[in-house]
């Protein structure tokens, strides 16, 4: 039998490197039994609201009532698997403003991550900050991604986008969302005569390049757009963890601004919410 973590790291001769293993295996077991809790609060969930009595779960899991209880109430909510598990990697893209030699991020990316980081860590989440860089490049095939960036900044994104078997972005003058069943074209407010405080944003799970997981990704036509959906996602996360679970889909969210700060006033679905498994 193979020895277990303990009994191999117990045995490293060099301190320092026993020091960080134990180190690096903690912060693992840690995430393993917050998602473990997650996944044990969201079954007992679902087999109540199928109809099976706390009781019976209880008497079936070989657990008292109370503890079925207690468990269904505490721990890290299971909607916060929308964003992914364990650590999450969020990226938001780099730019080139006009008169400045050096990359930078716009102010609204910043506190979009911000303020969807704040949400992350509300459910035992960790987050890694990085940045699409310039030339749009960048690796998606990678575990609990999510990336803010639309197909202008990045090659790789406009690649990713047009998986979609339903929503496409077309650049018709300006950039502007189409739901190809429908026919409907969602075009931004400021790009309309007379401006309006209204953007529109892409929100969905699509599959990474390689096929072998999913990555979240959203972003506004404007990045009005871009915070809107953030505080969609904030104030709707459950909802959506209902409607999609971990699925592949996708959606156009309409975001009302307040005209003076950007802000958002009101983030809604302005197209249905449509699951790629049934678009197939």
């Amino acid at each position: 039998m193979p020895p277990s973590d303990l009994e191999r790291i117990a045995a490293i001769d060099d301190p320092y490197l026993l020091i960080r293993q134990a180190t690096e295996r903690l912060s693992a077991a840690q995430q393993e039994v917050t998602e473990l809790a997650r996944l044990r609060r969201r079954v007992i969930q679902e087999l109540h609201a199928q109809g099976i009595s706390y009781a019976q779960i209880a008497q079936q899991a070989g657990l008292s009532r109370g503890r079925i209880h207690q468990i269904k109430h505490t721990g890290p909510a299971p909607e916060g698997v929308f964003l992914g598990t364990g650590t999450i990697t969020l990226a938001t893209p780099l730019k080139r403003e006009a008169n400045n030699a050096r990359p930078v991020v716009a102010m609204e990316d910043v506190t979009a991550a911000k303020r969807l980081e704040d949400l992350a860590r509300g459910f035992d989440l960790s987050i890694n900050l990085e940045h699409v860089p310039l030339d749009g490049d960048f690796d998606l095939n990678r575990p609990n991604l999510i990336v803010i960036c639309g197909p202008r900044l990045s090659p790789v994104m406009g690649a990713l986008y047009e998986s979609d078997p339903v929503l496409e972005w077309v650049k018709d003058g300006a950039w502007t969302l189409r739901d190809r069943r429908t026919g409907e074209t969602y075009r931004s407010g400021e790009d309309s005569d007379p401006v309006r405080p209204i953007d529109y944003a892409y929100l969905g799970r699509l599959s990474r390049p390689d096929g072998r997981g999913n990555l979240l990704v959203f972003t506004g036509i404007h990045p009005q757009g871009t915070l809107g959906v953030v505080d969609l996602i904030t104030s709707e996360i459950a909802t959506l963890w209902g409607q999609v679970g971990e699925e592949r889909f996708s959606t156009v969210v309409g975001v009302e601004y307040d005209p003076e700060t950007g802000e958002p006033v009101r983030a809604e679905l302005a197209s249905p919410l449509y699951r790629h498994d049934e678009e197939n």
